[in-house]
C-alpha cells in the first residue's frame, strides 16, 4: 500500500527483455535523497515501490539503483512497456504502519492508462487536463481523489471522459510533471472505495477490474 506522496524522483537506466522477450527487467537509479528517500542498498530485497503508480518488486540493489521486473501484463495495462532509457520515474516506498498518510491509499495496481489533454497557467499553479478510459471516468468524481503516475491528486473538475488536477510547482519539481508534456500517457489508478462502490453497483464496465 502507498499514499500518492513521491519521495524520489527516479531515471531508467537499462531496459532488458527477459522470460523470451515478453518480460522485461527494469534498472532505475534513484540517488539517495535523506530520510524520505534513503541509500538503496538499505531497502530490502522483495519489498515494494511505487514506479509511477505501479507496484513493483525489488528483486537487485545497489546504493543509488535497484532492480524489478514487469510481467506482460503489467507492460500491456501500463505505461510502463514505453519506457526507455533516460525515462523519468515517480517513486514511493510502501507504507508502514505509523506512517503519515499525506495523500490517499493507493494500491499500486494501476486501473489503466490515461492521456494527458493540456496544461494551462491557473494563477499560481497549472490546470491538468487528462482524458480517462470511459470504464475510469465514471468512477472519478469531482474533489474525490486519483493518482496519476502514483501522484495523489484532488480532482478540481469532471466531464463525461476527462477530469482535471492542479499542480503546484513544488509537485511538479519533485514529480515526472516537470517533463509531461500533452498528449503523452500517464498511468491511473481510480480511489480504492469508488473501484468497490463501482463493482457493486454493476456500473463499472469490461474496462474496471
Amino acid at each position: 500500500m502507498f499514499t500518492g506522496i513521491v519521495t524520489a524522483r527516479g531515471t531508467i537506466r537499462a531496459v532488458t527483455p527477459i522470460g523470451g522477450g515478453r518480460d522485461m527487467r527494469l534498472v532505475i537509479g534513484a540517488p539517495a535523497g535523506g530520510t524520505l528517500w534513503p541509500d538503496t542498498g538499505t531497502i530490502a530485497l522483495g519489498a515494494s515501490i511505487a514506479c509511477s503508480g505501479c507496484c513493483l518488486t525489488v528483486i537487485e540493489r545497489g546504493a543509488d539503483w535497484f532492480a524489478a521486473d514487469a510481467s506482460a501484463e503489467t507492460l500491456a495495462c501500463t505505461t510502463l512497456g514505453a519506457w526507455t532509457q533516460g525515462s523519468i520515474v515517480n517513486l514511493e516506498r510502501s507504507l508502514k504502519l505509523g506512517d503519515e498518510l499525506g495523500g490517499h491509499i493507493v494500491s499500486g495496481h494501476v486501473d489503466g492508462v490515461g492521456t494527458a489533454i493540456s496544461a494551462t497557467a491557473e494563477n499560481g499553479s497549472v490546470r491538468w487536463r487528462f482524458r480517462a478510459p470511459a470504464g475510469l471516468a465514471r468512477c472519478i468524481a469531482e474533489k474525490g481523489s486519483v493518482a496519476v503516475d502514483g501522484v495523489s491528486l484532488t480532482v478540481n473538475a469532471v466531464t463525461e471522459d476527462s477530469f482535471a488536477v492542479n499542480i503546484i510547482p513544488h509537485t511538479a519539481e519533485v514529480t515526472g510533471f516537470a517533463t509531461l508534456r500533452p498528449g503523452d500517457a500517464v498511468n491511473l489508478e481510480i480511489d480504492m472505495l469508488a473501484r468497490y462502490v463501482a463493482r457493486l453497483m454493476g456500473t463499472a464496465g469490461a474496462e474496471l477490474p
